[in-house]
């Protein structure tokens, strides 16, 4: 190794032993990974990471991401040999029941670990959450003479990393916006799981980024320290790009058999190869997980550093609080995760009204409301604000403020620049979503993103590791159904529903009215511990008439009777989410007027309902009344929960067409009269 001391060498070796020592104890694992990229991950852990071990989740720390997560013993070595709360006991259990070495690096289980990675590219979009989340606190907060935010974000990133097209996705954006604090390390080793990369990945990594306006460095030899190190204040240098360094790694470096192929990519090395690759690296081959004293004494260095970088950061951040203090106030609330009394103060009560509004435009006007009041809440759509709704008006554009000297147009009022609050993702739902969950992550910032509902599709793998998580992110899916019209099967959910509710952990509401649309956004900003989807209507709705109808604060428990039958003693039960409860509504109606007495269920949201006590639950959804009819507009799967064997569902099992809503909604039958004729047929059937 060139310019490399013996402490260095000592220090990286035990890094890479420890990772070889824990994936052949648990036989599962990925050595070449840690073996390769050791000696970058050690210069920047030890030379440049400003971070507290003591201390993981100190605010203005550098955030590090192994997007790789596959490669997770190299995290778990470092965090363990910096001083982070991680015993060796839990090296030696890697990647077994109940250990905090779990297979890919998990948020929230382990100290340090700073996201859940694994699913490869959603690391590296995550990371471009995190830059804007600094950059825009950073703007709202900093004052001359005054830095209180004022960190990186790093990541080791990988050729399946790069692949993948969330982080295409993340970071075109990232170059547009110009997050200069954004520094990739990308493990340039030509292999991957299959083979080399030369069987499917041989363009040009390096142009591809600089086309999106990145900063572009090469090391060509991933051993030298000096390099590693001379690139990474380069990039910390430029603080209008973000930046990647290719450092040509050999992956599984060390092994004398495997090293520079496939083999080495998935697979512990062997009992036998491990002892020859320790014998390689002049490291002792016995025993298993030895730690020479000197190195552990030269990585533990980083528990004083931490200490006097938070205690230095302190002193600032208390002479800012002297100099601004209701910013400072402000500042602590938002990291604290507290909101400002009377938050919701100003969401809008709606008048009944029999033509009413679209969910999707109620929304809007209900998020511009809390937003005045909460200055964490900031995000944005997929290209989608004027059919979202969900532009922050007067909040300004989150977008270097150089921009406004450009030929943009669209902009909702309050300027250009890192402290605007209304992001502009572009057409990338995929990084839009990954993204939303490096916000949420990074810490005083309460995400949202906008798009069709359809397109939750693109969103999928964010989301669900935003529950994995238990992050706080709000997804607001408009255009909800095949009422959205004209645009056609596309664009029309139809299964979509279904498959939000499946994964576990998301909580979905889909309201009926302008009413349980407020209802939502106040559950959705609550709910601090999970993400949460309003789906939300294209076409007007009527709004409800509370004074007749039941409260819509009713939507906090996921479903309420809306209308009751006399004397609470119903025939039969309809239930419907959103726009659908209206015809449910007129079907009550109707219906009694042949003296069959129905009780009107709005279910906005199944998973809040499954989460009341068993005798609300029983109160709404009686055993006793078996005549059951579910009306929703998409798949009918998951229903059955609820409606029971003797119950039907008014549903859609076929793809959309392209006409107006109404005629679709003629078409497929969701009329009151249809609604009717099923309720009907399942009383008789009951009888």
């Amino acid at each position: 190794m060139s310019t490399i001391s013996e402490l260095d060498k000592l220090s990286i070796n035990t890094i890479r032993a420890l990772s070889i020592d824990a994936i052949q104890k648990a036989n599962s694992g990925h050595p070449g990974l840690p073996l390769g990229a050791a000696p970058m991950a050690y210069v920047l852990w030890t030379r440049l990471l400003k971070h507290n071990p003591a201390n993981p989740k100190w605010f203005d720390r550098d955030r590090f991401i192994l997007s790789g997560g596959h490669g997770s013993m190299l995290l778990y070595a470092l965090l363990y040999l910096t001083g982070y709360d991680l015993s060796l006991d839990e090296i030696k259990n890697f990647r077994q029941w109940d250990s905090l070495t779990p297979g890919h690096p998990e948020h929230g289980l382990t100290a340090g670990v700073e996201v859940t990675t694994g699913p490869l590219g959603q690391g590296f979009a995550n990371g471009v959450g995190f830059a804007i989340a600094e950059a825009y606190l950073a703007a709202r907060y900093n004052r001359p003479g005054h830095e209180i935010v004022n960190h990186y974000t790093y990541a080791i990133v990988t050729d399946g990393d790069l692949m993948e097209g969330v982080a295409s996705e993340a970071a075109s954006l990232a170059g547009h916006l110009k997050l200069g604090k954004l520094i990739y390390l990308y493990d340039d080793n030509k292999i991957s799981l299959a083979g080399t990369t030369h069987l499917s990945f041989t363009e040009d990594v390096g142009a591809r980024f600089e086309a999106y306006d990145w900063q572009i460095q090469r090391v060509s030899d991933g051993n030298d320290l000096r390099a590693i190190q001379a690139a990474l204040e380069n990039a910390r240098a430029d603080t209008s790009r973000p930046s990647l360094i290719l450092v040509r790694n050999t992956i599984g470096f060390g092994s004398p058999h495997k090293a520079g192929t496939f083999e080495v990519h998935g697979s512990p090395l062997g009992a036998e190869e491990v002892k020859l690759t320790k014998k390689n690296l002049g490291f002792p081959e016995e025993p298993a997980f030895f730690v020479p004293g000197e190195a552990l004494e030269h990585f533990r260095q980083a528990l004083a550093a931490g200490e006097t970088a938070e205690r230095e950061w302190t002193a600032r951040f208390d002479a800012y609080a002297i100099s601004f203090p209701e910013l400072a106030r402000e500042f602590k609330m938002i990291l604290a995760g507290d909101k400002v009394p009377d938050w919701d103060a100003d969401i809008p009560t709606f008048k009944a009204d029999e033509k009413g509004v679209s969910t999707r435009v109620a929304g809007g006007q209900i998020l511009n409301a809390i937003a005045k009041h909460m200055p964490n809440l900031i995000g944005g759509s997929a290209d989608l604000d004027p059919s979202t709704m969900t532009a922050l008006k007067n909040m300004g554009d989150f977008e270097p403020s150089d921009a406004a000297a450009g030929d943009q147009q669209g902009s909702v009022g309050g300027g250009w620049s890192y402290a605007g609050r209304n992001l502009h993702f572009g057409v990338r739902e995929h990084a839009m979503g990954a993204a939303a969950n490096g916000l949420a992550l990074h810490g005083g910032i309460l995400p949202f993103t906008a798009t069709f509902f359809t397109f939750s599709d693109y969103m999928r793998p964010a989301m669900r590791l935003a529950c994995l998580m238990q992050q706080h992110v709000i997804y607001v899916f408009t255009h909800d159904s095949v009422a959205l019209g004209e645009d056609g099967p596309t664009h029309q959910p139809v299964e979509h529903l279904a498959a939000l509710r499946a994964i576990p952990k998301l909580s979905v509401i889909r309201p009926a009215d302008a009413n349980e649309t407020a209802a939502a956004w106040r559950v959705a900003v609550e709910h601090n511990n999970n993400p949460t989807a309003l789906v939300l209507t294209r076409q007007n709705v009527p709004t409800f008439d509370r004074t007749v109808y039941a409260s819509a604060e009713g939507l906090i428990r996921g479903a309420y009777v809306l209308s009751d039958a006399p004397g609470g003693k119903p025939d039969m039960i309809l239930i419907a989410s959103g726009s659908e409860v209206q015809l449910i509504v007129g079907a009550q109606k109707k219906l009694a007027e042949e003296k069959i007495h129905a009780r009107v269920v709005s279910m906005p949201s199944w998973d809040l309902f499954d989460g009341q006590s068993k005798e609300y639950r029983d109160s709404v959804l009686p055993g006793s009344v078996k005549a059951r009819l579910a009306v929703e507009a998409g798949i009918a799967q998951g229903w059955s929960k609820y409606v029971g064997d003797e119950g039907d569902v008014l549903s859609i099992e076929r793809y959309g067409a392209s006409a107006p809503w109404q005629v679709l909604f003629e078409k497929f039958g969701f009329t009151v009269d249809n609604v009717v004729a099923r309720a009907k047929r399942v009383l008789a059937r009951e009888k």
